[in-house]
């Protein structure tokens, strides 16, 4: 009989869980280990912040999650994961003006947005008629030949502009314009960047598709449900196990790392090629995210009603003044209208209670210059379109760039994306073999720095098991 073949996984987030689980799944004996008191990473939630709460601490809403190829394969609803939707995806408020309104169908969206209807279908029509190939083509490294080339190359023209000239080029209203633009800038870096497009067009799509969803009683289900199928395949997962020399590890078939380069550089007893080190040393982590969790009364007042019926909310203005927002973080300036990322959970999930989880665009390891200048900037965005805001917040809790990297050393500086989405290191990742996550024969990466990039949909857990299943 073979030896049944053994891996090692250190960090226990989505990705890591992911790899493990795929693993664990196809008869391997599998040991993770994770710093923290308990699995998840920052697929987090706590019940400890506002009583009667549950707030999320990293991930919040997750159009890739549903969508991902790794978590249907999985089948982790029959582990009790359950995903919640609002009426609406997404929406984009404006000032003086109708918001912007994503609608869970392409139709719904384009005759909300009028003369641009048209133009809207016609740039996002192939992508949502084609999902489902579009994500895979998304979410699989690009070293390797994609599984739908022909809809790659269909998306890949528009994909590469940057976002704010397309909007401009393509609509013509503020509201399409700033839906487009406002998707796009969940590549964390400035809409004028090329290849920002390809974002804008993926989360459109899914929004109008699988929705953005949350997932009922708080994200920290998500992990949950990779924790119960793996105790059903026998995995053992240690909690409080800060690995700092892998030599404190168990010899393993494949040692799976759901770090980050800087994090990976640091451990001890790790022999990597010295072209690997070069290649981890030159990785360039991005701009920041300063997180405020706001306890409310009511449901936030925005001017235009719909928008306190959308899941997630881009709090930001036009275009251009995101693009100016973003354009001050690339300088390391505060922008005084930072954007900001609204996730209204309750809306989906009342179990959550009343809390507007949010963050705002901010510069790498960003320090305040006054103690509560980023709630105050955070607050002041969100009442220019909800008069009254500030007078339903019962309580705050933030957590700034230092504290998210405290909390999770992955988050370095607050970079929530593993490294900056610019240039070629958006779409290649690190480069490091022939196996785009292999660092040395049977040592792996598998964190949001891997290929195909951070989000919680696992796929980077998923390429590193795949790498380390295929001699």
């Amino acid at each position: 009989m073979d030896k049944q073949p053994h891996a090692v996984i250190v960090g226990a987030g989505p990705n890591g869980l992911t790899a493990a689980a795929r693993l664990a799944t196809a008869g391997w004996r599998v040991d993770v280990y994770e710093r923290a008191s308990h699995p998840g990473g920052a697929a987090a939630s706590s019940t400890e912040i506002f009583p009667g709460t549950i707030v999320d601490l990293g991930a919040a809403g997750h159009p890739f999650g549903i969508a991902s190829p790794a978590f249907r394969a999985l089948d982790l609803e029959s582990h009790g994961l359950r995903w919640r939707h609002a009426r609406y995806p997404m929406a984009h408020p404006l000032e003086s003006a109708p918001a912007g309104i994503l609608h869970n169908s392409l139709e719904e969206t384009a005759a909300g947005l009028g003369t641009d209807a048209r133009a809207w279908t016609r740039l996002h029509g192939h992508v949502v008629r084609n999902i489902d190939a579009h994500v895979n083509n998304a979410l699989t490294p690009l070293v390797r030949w994609p599984e739908h080339p022909v809809r790659l190359a269909q998306f890949g023209a528009p994909g590469v502009l940057p976002a704010s000239a397309l909007a401009r080029a393509a609509f013509s209203s503020p509201q399409a314009r700033a839906l487009f633009a406002g998707s796009a800038v969940h590549a964390i870096t400035s809409p004028t960047r090329a290849f920002t497009s390809a974002f804008g067009l993926l989360f459109g799509a899914l929004g109008m598709t699988r929705g953005w969803p949350v997932v009922e009683g708080g994200t920290q289900a998500l992990a949950d449900a990779l924790v119960s199928l793996l105790r059903s395949h026998n995995a053992r997962i240690y909690t409080g196990a800060d690995i700092t020399d892998v030599r404190s590890l168990p010899r393993a078939d494949a040692l799976i790392l759901n770090l980050t380069p800087r994090q990976i550089l640091r451990l001890g007893g790790l022999d990597l090629p010295a072209r690997t080190r070069r290649n981890l040393r030159r990785w360039r982590y991005g701009s920041a995210v300063y997180k405020v969790d706001f306890h409310l009364s009511e449901p936030v007042p925005w001017a235009d009603p719909r928008v306190g019926q959308a899941g997630t909310v881009h709090v930001g203005g036009s275009v251009e003044e995101i693009s100016g927002a973003e354009r001050d973080i690339g300088k390391r300036r505060m922008p005084v209208n930072p954007l900001v990322m609204v996730c209204q959970q309750y809306v989906a999930d009342p179990s959550r209670g009343l809390v507007l989880w949010t963050y705002a665009h901010v510069p790498h390891g960003y320090e305040e210059c006054y103690p509560g200048e980023v709630t105050g900037l955070i607050a002041r965005q969100i009442e220019r379109f909800a008069p009254g805001f500030r007078d339903t917040i019962l309580a705050t809790r933030a957590t700034s760039p230092a504290d998210l990297e405290r909390w999770n050393p992955n988050l370095v500086g607050g970079d929530i994306a593993g490294g900056a989405m610019t240039g070629l290191q958006t779409v290649l990742r690190p480069r490091l073999s022939a196996h785009p996550h292999r660092l040395a024969p049977g040592v792996f990466m598998a964190s949001g720095s891997a290929a195909p990039g951070a989000g919680a949909h696992g796929m980077p857990g998923w390429w590193a098991a795949e790498s380390a299943a295929t001699p």
